[in-house]
C-alpha cells in the first residue's frame, strides 16, 4: 500500500522533534525515475501557504524528483522568512539526495502562523534520505498525521502497473481541495501532461467533493508522480480510473477520520439540469449547521435540507422537491412523504438524496455531523 506500491520510489517517516509529542514529523518521497514526471492540484485559498507557493513553481516544470513533507506546523502566513525556510528546506534536501532543489516540493500542515524549527527539520532530511527504503510507504504515511486517528494509504493496480498514494486530514475539510496533504505514485510512463489531465479530473470528482466543515486551508497539495519504471504506457481511461479510484478511497479515509464526528453523511443531488447546480446544492446541504446538528441528533429533518436547497441559485421547482435519508423519502413534491419514523439513523453512514426533478445530472458530496468534540478539538488544537 501507499506512495512506495508503484516501483521506482522509496519513502521514509521519521521524528525530526518538530511536534512536542516526539512522534514522527518528516516525511520523504523519492522518484527513482527513470522518469520523474509530475503534476499537482494546490488549494484554491488565496491566502496560500509557503511550501504551497514553492511547490506551485516547481511543478510548473513537471518534474518532481522527490517531496519533503512535515506535520507540526504548516510554515503558513509566516512572511518572506516562511519562504525561505520552505527553499532552505528543498536545497537540503537536494544537497542530501544529489537532486536539482527546483525539483524538489515541499508540503507542511499544522497550525497556521508559527515558523518551523529549521534547527529541527533540517537534520531531520539527513536522517529521513539515511532510511529511505522501498517499504517506506507506511512510515511516511504516518508522518504527515496531525490530528488524524489513523494514517491513510490506498493502492489500484492496472495491468502491469500500479497507482499509489497517501494523505493526510482530518479537520478544516472544505473544497478547493479538502484540507489535506495527499502523494500519489505511479509506475506508469505518463508524461506530465497526462499526469496533469488525470489528476484534475480526479480531484474535481473526489478531493473537491470533499466537504466536511466548510472551512478551506491554506496548504492543501495533491501531488501526482510518475516513475515510468514499468516501461507500460497504460490506456488513458484505465490509468484515469485507477487514479480517481485511489483519489476516492483516500477522500473517503479523510471523511471517515474527520475531527469529533459520529455520522459520515452521503449527500447525493439528482435530477438536476447541469452538474454545477447538483454540486451547489450538494455543498449547501454539507454546510447547512442546523442540518449537520440534526443529524448528529439522529433527527431526519428533512425540512432544513430543503431550507439548504433554497439558498442556491439551482434550477427547481419548490413544489417538485423530493428528499430521502436513507432510503425513505419523507419529502415528495415540497411536502410531506412517508414517515419519518421509518428512518433508521443509528449507523455511522447516513445517506441523504435530493432529487430536483429538473433534469439528469448528479453529484455525490460527503460531509459530517457537528459534535461537541468538533468545537472541543478545535478550540483546545493550539494549547
Amino acid at each position: 500500500m501507499s506512495v512506495t506500491a508503484a516501483k521506482g520510489f522509496t519513502a521514509a517517516g521519521i521524528a525530526a522533534g518538530i511536534k512536542e509529542s516526539g512522534g514522527p514529523d518528516l516525511a520523504l518521497v523519492v522518484n527513482q525515475g527513470p522518469r520523474l514526471a509530475a503534476a499537482g492540484v494546490f488549494t484554491a485559498n488565496r491566502v496560500k501557504a509557503a511550501p504551497v507557493l514553492w511547490s506551485q513553481q516547481v511543478l510548473k516544470g513537471g518534474q518532481v524528483s522527490a517531496v519533503v513533507l512535515n506535520s507540526g506546523g504548516a510554515n503558513a502566513c509566516t512572511g518572506p522568512e516562511g519562504f525561505q525556510d520552505t527553499h532552505a528546506t528543498a536545497e537540503k534536501a537536494a544537497e542530501v539526495l544529489g537532486h536539482n532543489a527546483g525539483e524538489i516540493a515541499v508540503a507542511s500542515t499544522g497550525l497556521i502562523g508559527v515558523r518551523l524549527p529549521m534547527d529541527k527539520l533540517l537534520p531531520g532530511i539527513d536522517k529521513a534520505a539515511a532510511e529511505l527504503s522501498a517499504h517506506g510507504g507506511e512510515k511516511a504515511a504516518i508522518a504527515i498525521k496531525t490530528t488524524d486517528t489513523v494514517h491513510k494509504t490506498a493502492v489500484a493496480q492496472g495491468e502491469g502497473w500500479t497507482v499509489g498514494g497517501m494523505a493526510k486530514g482530518a479537520g478544516m475539510l472544505a473544497p478547493g481541495l479538502a484540507t489535506m496533504l495527499v502523494v500519489l505514485t505511479t509506475d506508469a510512463d505518463v508524461d506530465a501532461e497526462g499526469l496533469d489531465a488525470t489528476l484534475r479530473s480526479a480531484t474535481r470528482q473526489t478531493f473537491d467533493r470533499v466537504d466536511s466543515d466548510g472551512c478551506m486551508s491554506t496548504n492543501d497539495t495533491v501531488l501526482l508522480l510518475a516513475s515510468g519504471a514499468s516501461g507500460i504506457t497504460p490506456d488513458a481511461a484505465a490509468f484515469a480510473e485507477a487514479v480517481r479510484t485511489v483519489c476516492d478511497d483516500l477522500a473517503r479515509q479523510l471523511i471517515g477520520d474527520a475531527e469529533g464526528a459520529s455520522k459520515d453523511i452521503r449527500i447525493e443531488v439528482v435530477g438536476a439540469a447541469t452538474e454545477d447546480d447538483a454540486v451547489e446544492v450538494g455543498r449547501s446541504i454539507a454546510r447547512n449547521n442546523l442540518l449537520k446538528c440534526a443529524i448528529h441528533g439522529e433527527d431526519p429533518n428533512w425540512g432544513r435540507v430543503l431550507s439548504a436547497i433554497g439558498t442556491t441559485s439551482a434550477a427547481f421547482d419548490p413544489d417538485k422537491l423530493n428528499v430521502a435519508i436513507n432510503g425513505v423519502w419523507v419529502c415528495r413534491n415540497g411536502s410531506v412523504g412517508e414517515d419519518r419514523d421509518l428512518v433508521d439513523m443509528r449507523y455511522r453512514e447516513v445517506r441523504i438524496t435530493a432529487d430536483l426533478a429538473e433534469g439528469t445530472e448528479t453529484a455525490v458530496i460527503w460531509a459530517n455531523d457537528l459534535t461537541a468534540d468538533y468545537v472541543h478539538e478545535n478550540s483546545a488544537y493550539s494549547s
